[in-house]
Formats: structure tokens, C-alpha cells, sequence
């Protein structure tokens, strides 16, 4: 007869690791409830925070479903209107709209043309040498990517956009090492190098929306691309290049596949329409300061045109095409940052931050310091969820160090952006998920990219920020 009981090392044996994020999570709330010397208030806000986040690191289910745990505990524990609160910011909305654009710009096969671009202003002369044409791919790919980075709102979308094209580019070479690194090299250019352009990045938007309404100014869209563009924009891009050509360039001169040679390139009217709506929502954002309208508005307008009947490129059917989980999520984020804001746990991490540096601090040592609490933050949570946490505290910080916020802002989304393991973005997740890289290929190249970009860039970004504010 066998014995009914179960020893615990067998049960745990049969259970998905993930799940075990569940019992973490519950544990870390109930010692913050227990044991952390705040009010009340505050510990309730900082147990949920650590609930959602242990199961977003763990992820035994979809961001989104722990998102709407997350609202749903805010919403019994404190407000229906601290709850909601995410879904009223437009940095949230642009997130959302910009889905859309990106739907629009896949269906309208504008994307295909950077294919058939790149292959057909390919010299001859490097069209049969396969370093000399990975050389050639990579560079136009890369610094193309970082082009559509300024005309579709989210990293995502463009990732799931240029991952087939970039495949079926990289099939043009023999060997495996190359066809990794025009898969790869545009992909990270699209997504680090988004950092320079306030719509490229979603870690931007967030950031940006959580300075505002936590009471810190309005960062526009020129601002940021003048402040970030040059180092962590087109520097950026260009390191990647740079690592990208030296881990994986092709060994064997003759392993490539010349393009066929046919003839121009012809556009469609569903193309031209698709990059002058693009185009229009550039020059919009581009003329914030005259202005004064939120991204948002240039989002809105570019889906309205391509969308509407007649002069659109897509019909009402590819909204049902579009995937809007991360709707949840990020009003999750906002939720909890306002939460942790309005029980002065912001403020109280932000005193306790600054107790650590010496009376008044100068402005390269806080940037230093907000690098590496970001950082630190990241090894343990999705970089959103960084955000969430970390950008109110900031806020307060600034202020009460007296030092300028935009440029804390900035380079707390710069190190947002610097991942060394999938897990740690959504983005990093999803090029995993396309089964054209192992983790430990995709883990190599993100902490390469993100280690240059440490030592080399953010010194020269926060040198500007010292020489300018």
C-alpha cells in the first residue's frame, strides 16, 4: 500500500518553478505588512507593489492578468480612483495608439519595402563578398531601424514588424554567425538605440508621464530627441553596429547569395499614403514647442488617416488584429507609482536616498547614482515595473537635492534601457520567442551592447548634462 502522504520535495518536484512566485510574492507582502516601519497606508501600497512584481519576474501567468490582480487589489485596498488613474494618462494612450500605427504600417507592406530598399542599393561591387555585404546590410539595416524608431511608437511592434524581414534578408548567407547578426544587430538598434527619441521607447513614455504627473515638467518630444538623440540615439545605434560586425560577422567570403539586380524599386499608393501619414506625425511631434499638444496627438492623427475609409491604408478589421493586453499593464504601472506617491513612500525613499550622498551633491554623482539604482532595480523586475517604483522617488529626490529633473529623467530612461537578461524586458522576450535565438546568444549580445553603453556613452551623456544645466 502506498503511503497517501506526500514528502514536500516531491510536491515541489511536480510544480511549475514559476508558480512559485505566488507563495514569494505573498510572503514579501506579508513581511512588508509585519515588519516594515511605515504607516499603514504605505505598507498596504508597498505589499501589492511587491505582489505584482514577484509575479511579473516570475511570470506564472500573462502581465497583463498579474495587471489586472494588481488594479483590482489598489481598488479594494484604497480607490476605485487610484485604481484607474493609469488609464487617464496619455503617455498610456500613446502606447496604445501607437499598436495601432504599427498594425497599419505591417498590413500597408510598407515594412517589406526596407527589405526590397536595402537589396537594391546594394554596390555590386559587395553584392558577392559576404563581409563586405554583411558590412553593408548591417549598417543600412540598423540605422534604418533606428529611422522607423521615429515613426512607430513602440519597440514592440517594430521588433515584431522587422523580425521576418530580417530573417529572410539574413538567409541570403551561409553561415549561422552571420545570419545572427542581421537578425539581431538591427533589432537592438531599433530597440536601445529608441532611447534617444521620447516616442521610440516605451521605458521614455513611462518615465516621461510619471515626471509629469508627479508635478515635474513636461519634457517634449524635440527636447528629448536634442538632449538624448546624438549619444544614446545615433552613438548608440552605431556602438551596436560595431559589436554586431565583430561577433558575428561571416568567415567565408563566398558564403553569400547575390540579390537579383532586376530593376528599381516600385512603391504602391498603400505605401506612399502609409509614410506620408508617418511623416505628418513626425512633423507633429517634431513642433511640440511651438505647439505645445502631448505625442499623443501625432499618435492620433497618423491612426486617423490610416485608418479612415478612402484615403486610409487599412480597413476597421485590423484593430481586431492588434493585441492591447499591455493596456492593463501599463495602467498597473501608473496606478501603483501614484499609490506609492500618495502614501508618501516616494518621499520617504527619496530622504533616504539622498542620506546616502554628501550635502549638496553635484549633478554627475546624482545622474551616477540614479544609473545604478535602476540598474540594481532591473535585476529583479521588469524595467517597467522599474519605472513604476523608482521614477516618483526620483521626482522628490530632485527636488529636494535641488538638482534639474529633466536631466535625472533622461538618464534614468537610458539605464531602463540597458538589459543584460531576457526576462528583464518584454521586448527581449518576445525576440526570444521567435525561436531564431537561444537565451544564452541573446543574453550574450544584450549584455555586450549594455556594458559599452554603460562605460562608454552614459559617461559622455551625463558630461553633457554637467556642462549644460
Amino acid at each position: 500500500m502506498s503511503d497517501r502522504t506526500a514528502s514536500p520535495a516531491a510536491v515541489l518536484r511536480g510544480v511549475d518553478p514559476a508558480w512559485l512566485s505566488v507563495p514569494a510574492g505573498i510572503l514579501a507582502a506579508g513581511a512588508v505588512l509585519r515588519f516594515a516601519p511605515l504607516a499603514p497606508d504605505a505598507a498596504r501600497m508597498l505589499g501589492i507593489t511587491l505582489f505584482c512584481i514577484a509575479l511579473w519576474v516570475g511570470a506564472p501567468v500573462k502581465p497583463w492578468f498579474t495587471a489586472l490582480i494588481g488594479i483590482g487589489l489598489i481598488g479594494v485596498t484604497f480607490s476605485t480612483e487610484l485604481a484607474l488613474t493609469g488609464f487617464q494618462s496619455p503617455a498610456t494612450w500613446l502606447v496604445v495608439v501607437g499598436i495601432l500605427i504599427g498594425e497599419a504600417a505591417r498590413q500597408s507592406g510598407l515594412a517589406d519595402l526596407v527589405e526590397r530598399l536595402a537589396l537594391s542599393r546594394m554596390p555590386a561591387a559587395v553584392a558577392t563578398d559576404a563581409v563586405a555585404a554583411y558590412r553593408y546590410l548591417l549598417v543600412v539595416l540598423s540605422f534604418g531601424s533606428l529611422a522607423l524608431a521615429v515613426l512607430i511608437p513602440s519597440s514592440l511592434v517594430r521588433v515584431l514588424i522587422l523580425a521576418p524581414i530580417l530573417q529572410s534578408l539574413g538567409e541570403r548567407f551561409e553561415e549561422r554567425r552571420a545570419k545572427i547578426g542581421i537578425f539581431l544587430g538591427p533589432l537592438f538598434a531599433t530597440f536601445y538605440g529608441a532611447s534617444g527619441i521620447l516616442t521610440g521607447s516605451l521605458a521614455n513614455i513611462i518615465v516621461t508621464g510619471l515626471v509629469e504627473s508627479s508635478g515635474g515638467p513636461a519634457i517634449t518630444w524635440t527636447e528629448w530627441t536634442l538632449w538624448l538623440g546624438p549619444v544614446m540615439g545615433i552613438g548608440r545605434v552605431a556602438l551596436i553596429v560595431g559589436i554586431t560586425y565583430l561577433l558575428y560577422r561571416p568567415r567565408d567570403r563566398d558564403g553569400v547569395t547575390a540579390p537579383d539586380r532586376g530593376g528599381s524599386v516600385s512603391t504602391t499608393p498603400r505605401e506612399r499614403r502609409m509614410l506620408g501619414f508617418l511623416l505628418l506625425g513626425v512633423a507633429i511631434w517634431a513642433t511640440d514647442f511651438l505647439h505645445g499638444l502631448h505625442p499623443l496627438f501625432g499618435a492620433v492623427v497618423v491612426t486617423l488617416l490610416a485608418f479612415a475609409p478612402r484615403i486610409g491604408v487599412v480597413g476597421a478589421d485590423a484593430v481586431g488584429d492588434a493585441d492591447f493586453s499591455i493596456l492593463f499593464f501599463l495602467g498597473a504601472i501608473f496606478a501603483i507609482a501614484e499609490g506609492l506617491r500618495q502614501t508618501a513612500f516616494t518621499d520617504l525613499a527619496a530622504n533616504r536616498l539622498l542620506s546616502t550622498l554628501p550635502a549638496d551633491p553635484s549633478l554627475p554623482l546624482v545622474l551616477a547614482v540614479v544609473v545604478v539604482a535602476a540598474l540594481a532595480l532591473t535585476l529583479v523586475m521588469e524595467g517597467l515595473a522599474v519605472a513604476s517604483v523608482l521614477t516618483p522617488v526620483l521626482v522628490s529626490f530632485a527636488s529636494s537635492a535641488g538638482v534639474p529633473l529633466v536631466p535625472v529623467a533622461m538618464i534614468e530612461a537610458v539605464a531602463l534601457n540597458a538589459y543584460f537578461f531576457p526576462y528583464q524586458s518584454a521586448v527581449l522576450v518576445a525576440i526570444l520567442g521567435l525561436d531564431i535565438v537561444d537565451s544564452m546568444e541573446l543574453t550574450k549580445m544584450a549584455s555586450v551592447c549594455s556594458l559599452a553603453t554603460l562605460l562608454l556613452l552614459v559617461p559622455i551623456q551625463i558630461g553633457l548634462f554637467a556642462l549644460f544645466f
